[in-house]
């Protein structure tokens, strides 16, 4: 899975971002991305099974309620976007895209339609599900050492403190005998997080147990309509400066106060602010009535939404049309490659219907 990100302006509040501060490895990298704490300890393995990512593939939207911006590459590469690391050589890179092209045009009139391309972004956003669910099958395994199928609160908070570094037979024992656990108060802050949403994907009637179908929801709401949901009010909480339980505009957009230090922050700062207007008016507010309900926010990060694959698509192709007819054809996708792939092809078409 790609780990690729860009710098972004801070979004969260402060209680939420206190929560994510200890989980966080480069300050260049998104903002409170729980999956960076994969590079901190190299050798530790439970920390990649066993905490929720911030990133999830194929989702419009990250945990942290920045938008997902390897979105478009995730949903037309699926499983194979590692295969297109911006320093893989071109010549492979464009022959393995034209047969992705191939697949892609189910009717073999050389190009692809929307109704197409949508069908191919089901596909691939089924991969990334599966996906989920084979590297959920081992960190499942991991926090239930005793393999009885179900895991406990209290199991789950040993096996994370024990990734943090803590003594696991001493937290263990202390949790068995109902002492207190002395812990720096990020840590307590993320375990207070971590686990609402324990018992949050808890489904009924709640026994305080996961299971492993359970377990795959509490790593990856994406899988589960009420953890979507979950999500969806976390966000909404976290950029909801009025109460209401909506997001207007200028909530969706706003940058946190503070001073502009050069004109690179400034550009990131209005391009930020640009994609996430753009994002808001054309793609989120269904109704166009300038407020971004729950339902609203739910229903643009549901990946298995067929409504919201065919508007991607229509989009992805909107991109590369040069001719305006619609679809997309070889040398169109080619040339815009780097949209497509996140990799730049050189003399795209050269010899470009031979090779098809």
């Amino acid at each position: 899975m790609s780990n690729r990100r860009r710098s972004q302006p801070q979004l969260l509040c402060t209680s939420t971002l206190a929560v994510f501060a200890m989980l966080a490895l480069n300050v260049q990298a998104r903002p409170a991305n729980m999956s960076a704490l994969k590079d901190k300890h190299p050798n530790s393995k439970e920390d990649n099974e066993i905490l929720p990512p911030d990133h999830l593939n194929g989702v419009k939207m990250e945990m942290d309620g920045h938008l997902n911006k390897d979105f478009h590459q995730e949903v037309f590469l699926g499983k194979e976007m590692e295969e297109f690391e911006e320093d893989s050589e071109p010549r492979r890179n464009r022959k393995k895209l034209i047969e992705i092209f191939t697949k892609v045009d189910i009717n073999k009139d050389r190009s692809v339609s929307a109704k197409e391309m949508q069908r191919w972004i089901m596909e691939k956003t089924e991969e990334h599900f599966q996906e989920a669910v084979k590297e959920n099958k081992l960190s499942f395994r991991a926090v239930d050492p005793d393999g009885d199928g179900h895991v406990t609160w209290d199991e789950y908070r040993v096996k994370f403190l024990a990734s943090k570094g803590f003594n696991e037979k001493e937290v263990a024992e202390k949790i068995k005998n109902n002492e207190e656990l002395k812990v720096d108060e990020e840590t307590q802050e993320v375990l207070e997080s971590l686990k609402d949403r324990w018992f949050q994907a808890d489904n009924p009637p709640a026994d305080q147990l996961l299971n492993e179908e359970e377990f795959l929801s509490f790593l990856h709401p994406e899988h589960s309509r009420g953890m979507l949901r979950y999500m969806v009010k976390e966000i909404v909480r976290d950029l909801d400066q009025d109460g209401d339980g909506k997001l207007t505009l200028a909530e969706f957009i706003s940058l946190p106060m503070g001073t502009v230090e050069n004109q690179q922050a400034q550009d990131i700062d209005d391009d930020w602010v640009r994609e996430r207007k753009k994002e808001f008016e054309e793609v989120i507010d269904a109704n166009h009535d300038m407020i971004v309900t729950m339902e609203e926010l739910e229903e643009y990060m549901d990946p298995m939404n067929e409504y919201n694959a065919l508007n991607e698509a229509k989009q992805m192709i909107a991109v590369a049309d040069e001719n305006q007819n619609h679809n997309l054809e070889l040398e169109e996708i080619l040339k815009y490659s780097e949209y497509f792939t996140g990799s730049k092809l050189m003399d795209y078409a050269r010899n470009v219907h031979e090779e098809f």
